[in-house]
């Protein structure tokens, strides 16, 4: 673009859009771990520490879908 301003809209589209295709790698990532997570929990033996177990790696999970726009946003510098 020949003006600044507008150049600049124009990286900041870019770099959000970038921030937007990272924040989808990262939910990925952290779905993932919360599989293997919960697989590692033992289906036998104590049913009460398996269900908070599994409630507390879902607590955990929710909390970190929540973190991953900003931690996008913060790593590509866009607004």
């Amino acid at each position: 673009m020949a003006n600044r301003e507008w150049g600049q809209m124009g990286t900041n589209y870019l770099r959000s859009l970038f921030a937007l295709g990272f924040q989808g790698f990262l939910i990925m990532v952290c779905v993932a771990i919360y599989a293997v997570l919960v697989q590692s929990i033992p289906s036998s033996g104590d049913i009460h520490g398996a269900i908070w177990g599994t409630a507390g790696y879902t607590v955990l999970l929710a909390f970190a879908l929540f973190k991953t726009g900003s931690l996008s946003k913060s790593i590509f510098n866009s607004h």
